[in-house]
């Protein structure tokens, strides 16, 4: 298969996802740190999602025979002064996630790749999920008298939280 864009933008978001996934792991460790389980394990939970959702292009890549490498993960933050930032952090990430997928419907439209089209449509629907649950998350920040008000809201609701979605992409080697 010869290379296109939309081949070379998901070898790139493979990438951009494992990058996700590590970044997630280290704003779940600095919410452990600060001894609020909740956030630490919503954002373990995200950190397994974002590797789930790269080893989704992984398989579609190995299922379509298209050549591709897997690129290594930059360094990511890890250091936090408040509570707002990693969320604020975490929604800017989302919403670059979003143009990039958003990039990868384009291409695979623009080069009629009808099968590279479909499989970004449950990227695209999965992103307007994850927007929504980090704005949620950032706005519950901002107006909470104290961090437990936050826990308390993560236990109490589901934010984000809809399960293994039975309409997903195969990940290679199963989803964790």
């Amino acid at each position: 298969m010869t290379t296109t864009t939309f081949n070379a933008l998901l070898s790139t978001q493979i990438g951009n996802e494992f990058t996700a996934s590590q970044q997630y792991i280290a704003v779940a460790t600095w919410f452990a740190n600060q001894d609020l389980p909740q956030l630490a394990r919503y954002f373990f939970r995200q950190s397994v999602e974002e590797r789930n959702h790269a080893m989704m292009m992984v398989q579609y890549m190995l299922d379509r025979d298209i050549p591709f490498s897997i690129p290594g993960v930059p360094a990511v933050r890890t250091d936090f002064a408040k509570v707002t930032e990693p969320l604020a952090l975490a929604l800017q990430q989302e919403k670059e996630v979003t143009r990039n997928i958003e990039d990868l419907f384009r291409a695979a439209r623009a080069e009629n790749d009808a099968l590279g089209e479909q499989f970004m449509l449950w990227f695209l629907k999965e992103q307007v999920e994850e927007v929504a649950s980090m704005t949620t998350l950032l706005n519950i920040a901002e107006r909470a008298d104290n961090l437990f008000d936050i826990e308390n809201f993560i236990a109490r609701e589901t934010v984000g939280d809809g399960g293994r979605d039975a309409n997903a992409p195969e990940a290679a080697g199963g989803a964790l």
